[in-house]
């Protein structure tokens, strides 16, 4: 499965989640058809969890720095990073 160049187990970061020092990796992006939802699967959580969320895609990031709490580089919604050649 993958999704804005992403492949699963990759690295991401979440916002939105009140969750301290959690980290998170890519498993699914998932689209209903009947309805247009859309959601992006992660497994992870705080350190040693493994547990399945679904998020916004708006809430899914590149990992990376952090700005008072907020990623500095844009979603993966906002901006695929696609592999090159």
């Amino acid at each position: 499965m993958t999704w804005a160049g992403l492949r699963a187990g990759d690295p991401v970061m979440v916002t939105g989640t009140r969750l301290r020092s959690a980290s998170w990796s890519f498993s699914a992006f998932v689209r209903n058809t009947k309805t247009g939802e859309v959601w992006v699967e992660v497994v992870g959580g705080r350190p040693g969890d493994r547990n399945t969320r679904s998020f916004r895609p708006e809430q899914v990031f590149p990992p990376g720095r952090r700005r008072a709490g907020n990623p500095t580089s844009p979603s993966f919604a906002e901006a695929p990073q696609l592999p090159l050649g």
